[in-house]
C-alpha cells in the first residue's frame, strides 16, 4: 500500500480493473449513495453475490475451504 495513504488514513485503490475475476457482495443491485452506475458491476469478470457483507465473506471462506479440503 502507498505509505502516503497509509499515513493520510484514507482507503487503498484496488486496481480490480486489472483482477482475473472480481466478487462483489452486496445486498442489492440499488444505486449506491451517489446514484452513480458502477461499472464494475457489469463487467463479466464480476461476480455478485447478494448478501450481508460479513455473512457473504464468511460463506466464501467457507466454500473456499470445502473447495480446498475436497
Amino acid at each position: 500500500m502507498n505509505v502516503l495513504l497509509a499515513e493520510a488514513n484514507v482507503p487503498p485503490i484496488l486496481n480490480v480493473d486489472q483482477a482475473n475475476s472480481v466478487i462483489v457482495i452486496k445486498r442489492s443491485l440499488g444505486h449506491g449513495y451517489a446514484g452513480i452506475d458502477n461499472e464494475l458491476y457489469t463487467d463479466p469478470k464480476t461476480g455478485m453475490l447478494f448478501s450481508d457483507a460479513k455473512a457473504g465473506l464468511a460463506d466464501i471462506i467457507a466454500a473456499v475451504k470445502a473447495l480446498v479440503a475436497s
